[in-house]
C-alpha cells in the first residue's frame, strides 16, 4: 500500500511521457547490448510502460510481467532464459512475437523502501551482463528516478503559476469595481465645487470610505493567502470532462478490448468544459475502472459516468462507474468501505493484489470526498465517488 501511495505521489497520465525517458531506454540498450529496453510503472492492476526502445507496448496486466518479480525485493531481478521458466514460459512476448528469452531489471526506487517500477532490458538471445554494465544500468535507472521527481516539481510549479495567475485576475477584477467608484465620486464632487451640499459631500465621502474599506478587504485576503502559501495546492494541470475522457478511453480501453469487454465513457454535455484539477484523479478512477474489467466476464461491458455539479462554494465531481459483472455482497461492500478488503482472482484467473480499492478509498478520503457501491451477486456494481473540486 506505501508503494503505491509513492507512486501516487507522482500523479502521472501514464501516456505523456514517451519522449522523456525515450533517449534514457535507448541508453540503456545500446549500452547492454540487448535489443529491447522499457521503463515500466507498475500500480494495483497495470504494468504501464511509460517509454521504450526496441518494442513497441503500453501496458498488459501485472501478472503477466516479469517486473512484477523485480520491485519486491533486492537490488536486481534476472531470468537467464524466459523459456525455461514456468512462470514466463507461455506469456505471450515468449510463445509469440517477438520471442524474448532474456530480462534483467533494475528497481526504481522512491527513497529507501517503495520500488515504484523497474527499468528492464530484454533480448531474443540468452545474455550475460558484466559487473560493468550492470553499474551503467544502476546510474540510468538513477537518472529515470531523478526525471520523474523534476516533471513532479514542474508540475507543481505550473499549477502554481496557474493560481498566481487566477489572483492577478481576481485581483484586477476586484479592484476595478471600487476604483472606478471613488475616481466617479471624487469627479463628481470636483464638477460640483460650490454648488455641493454637505449632505451630499457627506454621502459621498461615505461611499468613497466603503470603496476604500473593499480594497483595504482585498489587500487583507490576498496577504492572508500568501501567509497560508504553505499549504497543499492541487497537483497537475487543470483540465476538463472531455481531457479527462479522452485521457480514461486512451488509458483503459486496450484492457477491455484484450478481455472483450466494451469500455464506454460519458460526460455531462452541460459542464464538459468547466475547468478543474486533476489532482489523483486517473488513479482513483484507474483502479475503479481495471477492478471492473477484472470481475466483468467476457462479452459484459463497464461504464464510467463523469459529471460536474455546480455549486455556490465549489463544484463536486462524480465519478460512476458502472459494469455487468459479477457483483458483490453486502459483507464484501462492507470491507471495501473500512478499507480492509481482501485480495480475489478475476473472473478468468487475474491475479489480486488486494490494494486497488483500498487505494482508492485512501485517495478519496484525503481530498475530501466520498464513496458508495451499489451491487448485489450476479448483477454487477455500480461505484459511486463525489470530490469537490475549488471553483476557479
Amino acid at each position: 500500500m506505501e508503494r503505491l501511495l509513492s507512486l501516487s505521489e507522482f500523479d502521472l497520465d501514464y501516456t505523456e511521457h514517451k519522449d522523456s525517458f525515450k533517449d534514457l531506454a535507448k541508453l540503456a540498450a545500446k549500452v547492454t547490448g540487448t535489443e529491447v529496453s522499457l521503463v515500466n510503472l507498475i500500480d494495483s492492476y497495470t504494468q504501464w510502460s511509460i517509454s521504450g526502445h526496441g518494442l513497441e507496448i503500453e501496458q498488459m496486466p501485472r501478472e503477466d510481467s516479469v517486473c512484477q518479480y523485480t520491485i519486491i525485493d533486492g537490488e536486481y531481478f534476472e531470468v537467464e532464459d524466459l523459456r525455461n521458466d514456468e512462470r514466463f514460459r507461455d506469456k505471450f512476448y515468449v510463445t509469440d512475437g517477438p520471442k524474448l528469452r532474456y530480462y534483467y531489471g533494475i528497481p526504481l526506487k522512491v527513497g529507501d523502501d517503495h520500488n515504484i517500477g523497474a527499468l528492464c532490458v530484454l533480448d531474443k538471445n540468452v545474455k550475460e551482463l558484466t559487473p560493468e554494465k550492470v553499474e551503467l544500468l544502476k546510474i540510468i535507472a538513477n537518472e529515470i528516478l531523478s526525471r520523474l521527481k523534476d516533471l513532479k516539481v514542474i508540475t507543481k510549479l505550473k499549477s502554481k503559476l496557474a493560481e498566481a495567475s487566477e489572483i492577478q485576475k481576481k485581483v484586477a477584477h476586484d479592484i476595478r469595481g471600487p476604483l472606478s467608484g471613488i475616481i466617479g465620486l471624487a469627479q463628481l464632487i470636483s464638477e460640483q465645487g460650490e454648488s455641493n451640499q454637505i449632505e451630499e459631500v457627506l454621502e459621498f465621502t461615505n461611499l468613497i470610505h466603503k470603496s476604500g474599506r473593499s480594497i483595504l478587504e482585498l489587500a487583507d485576503e490576498i496577504l492572508s493567502a500568501d501567509k497560508n502559501d504553505h499549504k497543499p495546492i492541487s497537483n497537475g494541470a487543470e483540465f476538463n470532462l472531455l481531457v479527462f475522457k479522452d485521457k480514461i478511453e486512451r488509458l483503459f480501453i486496450p484492457q477491455a478490448r484484450n478481455k472483450n469487454i466494451l469500455l464506454t465513457v460519458t460526460t455531462s454535455s452541460e459542464s464538459e468544459r468547466i475547468p478543474f484539477a486533476r489532482n489523483k484523479l486517473l488513479q482513483i478512477t484507474g483502479n475503479l475502472i481495471s477492478n471492473a474489467i477484472k470481475f466483468t466476464p467476457a462479452g459484459g461491458y463497464v461504464n464510467a459516468d463523469l459529471s460536474l455539479e455546480p455549486n455556490d462554494h465549489a463544484h463536486i465531481l462524480q465519478i460512476q462507474v458502472k459494469d455487468s459483472g459479477v457483483g458483490i455482497d453486502e459483507k464484501a461492500i462492507e470491507k471495501i468501505l473500512k478499507g480492509n478488503a481482501a485480495s480475489t482472482t478475476g473472473t478468468t484467473g487475474e491475479a489480486g493484489f488486494g490494494f486497488g480499492l483500498a487505494l482508492v478509498k485512501h485517495l478519496i478520503e484525503t481530498l475530501k470526498g466520498s464513496i458508495n457501491i451499489y451491487s448485489k451477486p450476479g448483477e454487477g456494481t455500480v461505484f459511486e465517488v463525489r470530490l469537490p473540486q475549488k471553483m476557479q
